[in-house]
């Protein structure tokens, strides 16, 4: 699961070279590390046997029945152990994927199925030697107090961890520590004025001439008629009876040369 974290974002990795130093150098894996490490597994393991070995000694539960049997131990020993491990991968991971989701979270619904199934009345028929504690996981976590002893348990194992992590960002922050507090600051930070506003185009009528079945606009644009200047206003009484008797004679003109074209075209039709 380690290739799909991302500590930092990629623009951050290429602006800034010094995140590769620690892997070409081995300050993340070396002597040091390796016996921190196997300090915190040790202390885990004393953590997870004996604060329930403490919490089950000359103990009973809420029925009145006796709890303190090895496979009730063992049962809430291994169910700490998966809570913790699923907590502590969680805290180590800073970029959640899906698949990151369905295999953390996912092996814990995986060991209480398995957990039910070994310890139930059908597998007990197929192998009765092997899985002889029926009903022991279920008559186990149905307890309060064993709920109460895996919660103790987890936290006392996690919360030294965290601390420490607190800590050394706090105090001693790496590079990468201070690249992401600087981009959680980014984000914060990030004016909603420079979001681009959304302008919403009204919508206007066209000429659609192309597609009608109907003559448009097309020869008018074409013929550059409204392209015309206007006639400028006349002003004295001399320029308005100039101006029509040119428009008389125009009109005059006009319909002499559609009365002769339409006397042609019936001459012709009836030769």
């Amino acid at each position: 699961m380690g290739i799909f974290d991302q500590d930092v974002s990629e623009q951050s990795s290429m602006d800034c070279p010094q995140l590769y130093e620690p892997g070409q150098l081995n300050l993340l894996f070396n002597k040091r590390k390796f016996f921190i490490c196997m300090a915190h597994g040790i202390y885990t393991s004393l953590v997870l046997f004996f604060i329930p070995y403490g919490a089950f000694y000359n103990v009973a539960g809420e029925d009145g029945q006796h709890i303190a049997d090895y496979q009730s131990f063992a049962v809430t020993m291994a169910t700490s152990l998966v809570i913790v491990v699923s907590v502590q991968i969680a805290l180590d991971t800073s970029y959640w994927t899906v698949i990151n989701h369905v295999f953390i979270w996912g092996s814990i619904a995986t060991y209480f199925s398995i957990l039910f199934t070994m310890h139930s009345n059908g597998i007990f028929g197929i192998f009765p030697k092997q899985f002889s504690f029926v009903g022991n996981a279920r008559h186990s976590l149905t307890q309060k107090c064993i709920w109460l002893v895996i919660l103790l348990t987890t936290v006392a194992s996690v919360m030294p961890v965290v601390a420490f992590r607190f800590l050394k960002v706090d105090l001693y922050p790496t590079l990468s520590d201070q690249i992401r507090r600087w981009q959680k600051a980014q984000k914060k930070a990030r004016p909603l004025s420079s979001r681009r506003p959304q302008t919403r185009r009204s919508s206007s009528r066209r000429s659609g001439y192309a597609f009608a079945h109907q003559e448009g606009y097309g020869e008018l644009i074409t013929s550059g008629k409204n392209m015309r200047a206007k006639n400028p206003p006349l002003t004295s009484g001399l320029e308005k009876t100039l101006y029509n008797s040119t428009n008389w004679i125009e009109n005059l003109c006009k319909k002499t040369t559609d009365t002769v074209s339409s006397f042609s075209q019936d001459k012709t039709v009836k030769l």
